[in-house]
């Protein structure tokens, strides 16, 4: 029988339903998982989610939805991880068409579902963020899990909501989520993310980075995203819990105000007025700010001696770990030239590399010849 997970964020969250459903489910049963195209501006210089129309090579799976293969590519110029990912997943992945709102959500989970007859279906988010309010002031991205929630909390078949890595996406934290959180259902251990391990070397997906790492044992406070949020890195981190379905929509405002959605921009519409922001005008903004900035080539050395001021400041916030995006981002190097960076640090430092993070060198400095 067929599994079916809706990752309930973009690409990252895609590659989780990978790791969770192959630990929850085995490789034997076939998975498919639902997810979205939204690699933000780090891999999509285009602002927002990507639907059907954005790529070539889209395989029909069910009325109005369409599986993501690896021979499929973006039009340009958007960007999407999804292609590659399908080549390198075991797992189906079908393409989230959020044009259309909750609605249109709602109907191509609808049918999924009478098309694959699934044996379960399962909603993931990896951090939490999930089951926010709306107007925490750490949230940065809750139009897309609003959306999957209240499309899933339609849906014509029973839906299990899994949190993974209670948070690790620097939104809500672990202590916040503590008393939301229901039964733990599993908890991630190292075996469990090695099928992945090559992917997560590229994709830039920095919470799903953070779970791997924990559940490779990796302990410590590690700083993500552009605004440098910093996230403990705990034996939480690797857990897996069910979450009552109806519990998180009666808590996530923004999820129940866009349950009726036939539009995005209605979506968004309602995220702005709730949250007091749509995370697609943030995207907006910052393009305009990419593309105003100008292009910076340092070279090899400039670069070295950039990051090695970057660790000592980290260092003294109590920093121990960062990811490549974060690197990328802080530097201000345009967001192709990530896996460049992570290559000339591994290259230069390799004992700071504790994949998939990098591990800051100490105050001394380890040897670059070590």
């Amino acid at each position: 029988m067929t599994r079916l997970i809706v990752a309930a964020g973009g690409g990252g969250d895609a590659v989780a339903a990978s790791v969770v459903g192959s630990a929850l489910y085995g490789g034997g049963e076939p998975v498919v998982i639902l997810t979205y195209a939204w690699d933000r501006l780090l891999v999509d210089p285009v602002p927002g989610p990507r639907g059907p129309g954005d790529f070539r090579g889209l395989s029909p799976l069910a009325p109005g939805v369409f599986a993501v293969t690896g021979g499929a590519e973006p039009v340009a110029p958007a960007g999407s991880t999804l292609p590659r990912l399908a080549g390198e997943l075991p797992q189906t992945l079908a393409l989230i068409d959020p044009r259309h709102g909750a609605r249109g959500i709602g109907r191509q989970l609808d049918e999924l579902i009478r098309r694959l007859d699934p044996e379960s279906v399962d909603l993931l988010d990896v951090g939490g963020d999930i089951l926010a309010r709306g107007d925490e002031p750490t949230l940065r991205s809750p139009l897309a899990d609003a959306l999957t929630l209240a499309a899933c909390c339609q849906a014509e078949a029973p839906v299990r909501l899994l949190v993974a890595g209670p948070g690790l996406d620097g939104e809500l934290t672990a202590g916040e989520l503590r008393g939301l959180l229901g039964r733990k259902v599993l908890t991630l251990s190292g075996e469990h993310v090695e099928p992945v391990a090559r992917v997560l070397d590229w994709h830039p997906s920095e919470a799903t980075a953070l779970l791997a790492a924990t559940a490779r044992g990796i302990r410590g406070l590690c700083e993500i995203r552009d605004a440098g949020l910093p996230v403990p890195l705990t034996d939480e981190g690797p857990t897996v819990h069910e979450v009552d379905l109806g519990a998180a929509l009666e808590r996530n405002r923004p999820a129940r105000a866009v349950a009726l959605t036939t539009t995005l921009e209605e979506a968004e519409r309602l995220s702005r007025r709730i949250c007091g922001f749509s995370e697609i005008d943030q995207e907006r903004s910052k393009a305009a700010r990419i593309e105003a900035r100008p292009v910076r080539e340092p070279g090899p050395d400039a670069v070295l001696a950039q990051v090695a001021d970057f660790e000592s400041g980290a260092r003294s916030r109590g920093v121990s770990h960062t990811t490549f995006r974060r690197l990328t981002e802080a530097l201000g190097l345009d967001g192709s030239r990530r896996e460049s960076l992570r290559t000339l640090l591994i290259a230069d430092s390799p004992k700071q590399y504790t994949a998939p993070l990098w591990h800051l060198a100490d105050p001394d400095r380890i040897p670059r010849d070590q």
